[in-house]
C-alpha cells in the first residue's frame, strides 16, 4: 500500500499563461484511476475551447472565487462549494470572467491527464507568449481532448 501527501502549495507545480496548477496526484499515485490538481486562474483567464473527452470524466470543485462554466449551451456561474461532473462526450469549458482569481480542484478519471498538463506547461514555457492555438490543439488531441467550439469570452 502507498500514500500520497502534499501540504499547501506542494506537488508538481506548473504555470500556464495566467493559470497556476499544482498536481496533487496522477496515475502513478492512484493506480491509474484518477488525476487531481488545485488550479488558480487569474482574473480574465480564458480557459480552453469548448471540448469533449471520449473516455474521461472531468470534475470541478470551486474553492474560492467564481468559475464560469459552460456545459453544452448552458452557462453558469459556479461559486465556492459548487461542483460539476462532466460525463464523457459532453461539450464543456470554463473561464474566469470575474475580477478576482478563482481557485478550484480539478479531478478526472481515469488517471493520466497529468501528462497533458506537463506537455502544455512545457509549450507555455518554451516560447515568447502563449503557444499558438494549433499547437495547443495538437497537444490536446493526444490526451482525449477534442475541440468542438470556441472558448468562453
Amino acid at each position: 500500500m502507498g500514500a500520497t501527501f502534499h501540504g499547501p502549495g506542494e506537488g508538481e507545480n506548473f504555470e500556464l499563461g495566467g493559470s497556476r496548477l499544482s498536481l496533487k496526484v496522477g496515475a502513478d499515485g492512484s493506480g491509474g484511476t484518477f488525476f487531481m490538481s488545485e488550479t488558480t486562474l487569474a482574473s480574465g483567464f480564458i480557459g480552453p475551447p469548448l471540448h469533449i473527452h471520449r473516455e474521461m470524466h472531468d470534475m470541478f470543485f470551486v474553492l474560492e472565487g467564481t468559475l464560469t462554466v459552460q456545459v453544452g449551451e448552458e452557462r453558469r456561474e459556479a461559486g465556492p462549494g459548487s461542483f460539476l461532473c462532466v460525463e464523457p462526450e459532453t461539450p464543456h469549458t470554463f473561464a474566469n470572467l470575474s475580477g478576482d482569481p478563482v481557485r478550484f480542484l480539478n479531478f478526472s478519471t481515469p488517471g493520466g491527464f497529468e501528462s497533458y498538463m506537463r506537455e502544455l506547461a512545457a509549450a507555455f514555457a518554451g516560447g515568447d507568449g502563449p503557444p499558438a492555438p494549433e499547437e495547443i490543439g495538437r497537444i490536446a488531441s493526444a490526451y482525449d481532448v477534442e475541440v468542438v467550439g470556441p472558448p468562453l469570452g
